[in-house]
């Protein structure tokens, strides 16, 4: 494990939660070659299959803005990255980074982090109060509609936001981005489907192919001013017809079961012109 310890104001962090994929789609594809921008980044380039905390967005995410992440699906205890001080717990170790907050965000803020949001599924959209509960745990939060579910262009405009969020931001950063393009609607991520083909596993996998297409801007775009500690994963799965079963909020096989993946971005401060590097990018 990680020192957490040592991370924890040294890098910016970085939390992406892939809605809805599932861990044999996102394995299947790597294997096959098919992402190759996350298999770059991937330890050993393959996924860590997971346990979700969660069966669907809003349950999955409260739980890992308290520290929770999805458990290796190997027998444990297996410690965590981040724990708030809870008397007993027994995935707390040495390595752990534990803050005296109700939630992360709010524990990483009192290090001196500025906390972004920027939301995809409906979960985050603020036009209600269930949907402003989880981006109200962050001191800055983004939703659009071209972020959503129903956008072909989600995540583009997702990391564009990103970006303006970003871009006078000194200290150290944690930003949650919920990509939202895995997420039903997705049939028209596969080439020549229709809305009357509908949403299939199929399209899931085309949408994660959008989705490696464009997250290494994302990528790029967090390590302009320091390393970057990065958590890559799935809130939880969807079903598309396994035992009769349509979408998630279920315990099934295929819900609970999520890709996951940790590492380091290393600091690469972005050219000038010139090709010079830009005033204040440190060696």
């Amino acid at each position: 494990m990680r020192d957490m310890n040592a991370v924890v104001g040294s890098h910016d962090i970085l939390l992406v939660t892939l809605d809805t994929l599932r861990y044999d789609v996102a394995a299947e594809l790597v294997e096959a070659g098919r992402l190759p921008t996350l298999a770059r980044v991937l330890p050993g380039g393959r996924w860590e299959r997971r346990h979700s905390p969660g069966s669907f967005t809003y349950a999955a995410h409260a739980a890992m803005l308290a520290g929770f992440l999805p458990t290796p699906a190997e027998p444990g205890p297996h410690p965590r990255p981040f724990a708030a001080v809870f008397p007993g717990s027994e995935t707390t170790a040495s390595g752990t980074w534990v803050f005296d907050a109700p939630d992360l965000p709010a524990g990483l803020a009192a290090a001196g982090y500025h906390t972004v949001c920027v939301g995809g599924v409906g979960f985050f959209n603020k036009l209600t109060p269930l949907g402003s509960a989880l981006p109200g745990l962050f001191a800055e939060s983004h939703w659009e509609p071209e972020f959503g579910v129903t956008s072909e262009h989600s995540l583009e405009r997702q990391i564009d936001r990103a970006e303006r969020a970003l871009r006078d931001v000194e200290r150290p950063v944690f930003l949650l981005l919920n990509v939202s393009a895995l997420h039903q609607p997705n049939w028209f991520h596969l080439p020549g489907a229709t809305r009357e083909h509908g949403d299939t596993r199929e399209s899931h996998a085309a949408a994660l192919e959008y989705v490696d297409r464009h997250i290494g801007r994302l990528f790029a775009l967090m390590t302009r001013r320091r390393p970057c500690f990065a958590i890559v994963c799935s809130d939880h799965g969807t079903a598309y017809g396994e035992d009769g079963h349509t979408g998630h909020r279920i315990g099934h096989e295929v819900v609970w079961t999520v890709p996951y993946a940790e590492f380091v971005l290393d600091h690469a401060p972005r050219a000038t012109p010139t090709g010079e590097r830009e005033p204040g990018d440190g060696a």
